[in-house]
């Protein structure tokens, strides 16, 4: 082990997990990770419903496939116009709303 790793036991890793968990800021960005990674799943089952590759899909929203590849891997928050372009990609009409939790 050299001089900047340090072993931890699990009781502390478990309470420094607990600790960020609490925090309100990680609950924030722990929530835009699950939405992302269940539109890019959305989106997958989508495209290959279709038959589709990644670079067909990409082609028809006007996209690269490595950014569409990224949007399936749940890699970042999508903007709205880029959900609208997927959404015209796949002749459906975007629709964004909040429903009680």
């Amino acid at each position: 082990m050299t001089t900047t790793e340090r072993k931890i036991s699990q009781e502390e890793f478990d309470r420094r997990s607990a600790e960020a968990r609490a925090n309100p800021e990680y609950q924030a960005a722990y929530r835009a990770a699950e939405i992302a990674y269940k539109l890019g799943e959305q989106v997958r089952q989508a495209r290959e419903a279709r038959g589709w590759t990644q670079s067909e899909l990409a082609k028809r929203a006007g996209m690269k496939q490595n950014a569409i590849s990224r949007f399936e891997a749940g890699d970042g928050v999508p903007t709205i116009q880029t959900l609208d372009r997927l959404a015209g990609a796949f002749g459906v009409q975007l629709n964004i709303g909040v429903t009680p939790a």
